[in-house]
């Protein structure tokens, strides 16, 4: 079984889409979500509990001693960030563990400060035709960690960085339960991997 656990800052809308997909089984049997952590009070927690998940709110930049422990406690396999707008610090044990979806072609418009309609605002500030999202592994940096999945989407006459950020929302939801699935079948439960 990979465990999984989804890191939200947010609307909880990516947590939503993914929580769906593995109910109907889209990723496989043996996939569940074990541990929802919030940054923040925030809407995504009420999802969060809609789908019958208690988030677990830990405010502010976590060590990775902390987060290691938190999701050794809870036997996580694969972290999936969905919004999560702190930065991560890769605990021992979870390299190429930790995941996230950004609403842009990586390389193109990451790093510090880009996030949300700040990405689709410097999209139609510099003109673009295509934008699109990028699932990638987190490393130490921002947004510069391993692509695992791109897709893309036109950039329209008369885009504003709300109807952008919805055409690129619409290949997220796409894109992450796909990258999801390879990443699966790549990577063995990290419980398997422990000494017994």
């Amino acid at each position: 079984m990979h465990r999984l656990a989804i890191m939200i800052s947010g609307s909880g809308r990516t947590l939503t889409n993914l929580a769906e997909h593995i109910e109907h089984r889209k990723l496989g049997s043996k996939v569940s979500i074990a541990l929802v952590i919030a940054s923040k009070v925030c809407t995504g927690c009420d999802r969060a509990r809609e789908l019958g998940f208690e988030p677990l709110v830990m405010p502010g930049e976590l060590s990775s001693e902390t987060l290691g422990a938190v999701l050794s406690k809870h036997s996580i396999d694969l972290v999936l960030l969905a919004g999560y707008l702190k930065k991560v610090h890769i605990p021992t044990g979870y390299e190429g563990r930790i995941v996230n979806i950004h609403p842009a072609l990586l390389p193109n418009f990451g790093g510090p400060g880009m996030y949300g309609h700040h990405v689709h605002e410097a999209v139609l500030a510099r003109g673009d035709k295509v934008s699109g999202c990028t699932v990638h592994i987190c490393d130490a940096g921002f947004d510069t960690g391993a692509i695992v999945l791109q897709r893309t989407c036109p950039v329209r006459a008369g885009d504003t960085p709300g109807t952008l950020a919805a055409r690129v929302f619409a290949e997220e939801c796409i894109a992450y339960p796909e990258a999801l699935t390879r990443l699966i079948k790549a990577l063995p439960p990290r419980s398997a991997q422990l000494p017994a």
